[in-house]
């Protein structure tokens, strides 16, 4: 990992850890908040530990561009949960009958950034 792209996690990661002290739940109840709070802590901890290894630069960059992209939608919709993606099981139809294995594969190309690690996790 170079110093810049070490320099970018660090930064990642404080500013994550400032979002989750100054986290107010939309609900405006204090035991929204904790919860949602401790989830950001944990998710956060987790990530990072599950990524601590990573060595190629290429991944590095989309669990960057994950990150930043999750903190800016929950920042947004003022959730901290992924956001769900709604696709019903035919949503992608083959031209040939390549059964399951196609539309599996295509559903996974087509998850949005921010759900990457979200599936790997839950």
């Amino acid at each position: 990992m170079t110093p810049a792209t070490r320099q970018q996690v660090l930064s990642l990661y404080c500013r994550i850890s400032r979002l989750s002290r100054r986290w107010h739940a939309a609900s405006e109840q204090m035991e929204d908040t904790i919860r949602e709070n401790q989830y950001i802590i944990n998710e956060a901890r987790m990530l990072f530990q599950k990524n601590k290894n990573l060595t190629d630069s290429e991944l590095i960059k989309q669990c960057i561009d994950e990150c930043t992209a999750r903190i800016e939608i929950g920042l947004h919709y003022q959730i901290p949960y992924p956001r769900p993606i709604h696709l019903s099981p035919v949503a992608f139809t083959a031209l040939q009958s390549r059964g399951l294995q196609t539309q599996e594969k295509l559903r996974k190309i087509s998850k949005p950034l921010y759900l990457k690690s979200h599936s790997e996790v839950s």
